[in-house]
C-alpha cells in the first residue's frame, strides 16, 4: 500500500509542480509565447485554451486538467492572461490532488483483481469491455462538445465578418 501512496504523492507533486512552471512561463512572456516555437506550431490548439480560459476562467483552471487537448495550454494561458496567481495555485492544487487519484484509479483496480478476470465468463467480460469504450467515447464526445463552444462576441478566425464591398477592393 505504501508504494501505491508514493506513486500517487509523486503524481500530484508533479502535477502541480508542471502546471507552476507553464503558468510562470505564460506570465513571464505573455501573450508573444505563442509565436516562439513549440507553441508557433500549435497556435490553434493554444487559441481553444485560451478561448475554454476566457469563458470559465477558474474552473478551466481545474476542468483543463482532465481534458487531453488543452491540458497542457491552459496553465501557460492562465499565466499569460495574468490570472491572479493565489486564484491559479488554488485551483491547481485542489485539480492536482483530485485528477492524480481519478487517473490511478482504474489501474489500481483493475491491477488488483487481474486474477478475478480469469474466472469471469465471457459475456460478462464483453459487457466489462463495451462498459469502457461507451466511457471512453462519452469522454471523447464532451469533451469535443466543451472545446467547440465559444464565448459570445468572439468569432472563430474562420468565419470573418467582412462586409462585401470591402472584398472587391
Amino acid at each position: 500500500m505504501s508504494h501505491r501512496l508514493n506513486a500517487l504523492a509523486c503524481a500530484i507533486l508533479g502535477a502541480i509542480l508542471g502546471d507552476i512552471v507553464s503558468y510562470a512561463l505564460g506570465r513571464l512572456t505573455g501573450p508573444r509565447v505563442v509565436y516562439k516555437w513549440p507553441l508557433s506550431r500549435h497556435r490553434h490548439g493554444v487559441a481553444r485554451a485560451r478561448l475554454f480560459f476566457r469563458r470559465y476562467g477558474l474552473s478551466a483552471v481545474f476542468f483543463g486538467r482532465f481534458l487531453g487537448p488543452i491540458r497542457c495550454t491552459v496553465p501557460l494561458v492562465a499565466g499569460m492572461m495574468a490570472m491572479d496567481q493565489r486564484r491559479f495555485q488554488a485551483a491547481n492544487v485542489l485539480s492536482a490532488v483530485v485528477w492524480a487519484p481519478v487517473m490511478f484509479a482504474p489501474g489500481w483496480f483493475i491491477g488488483g483483481r487481474v486474477r478475478e478476470l480469469e474466472e469471469i465468463s465471457e459475456p460478462a467480460l464483453f459487457a466489462l469491455m463495451a462498459l469502457i469504450g461507451v466511457v471512453t467515447l462519452a469522454s471523447f464526445m464532451i469533451t469535443a462538445r466543451l472545446l467547440r463552444r465559444r464565448p459570445r462576441g468572439i468569432r472563430s478566425s474562420a468565419q470573418p465578418k467582412v462586409p462585401a464591398r470591402d472584398l472587391r477592393n
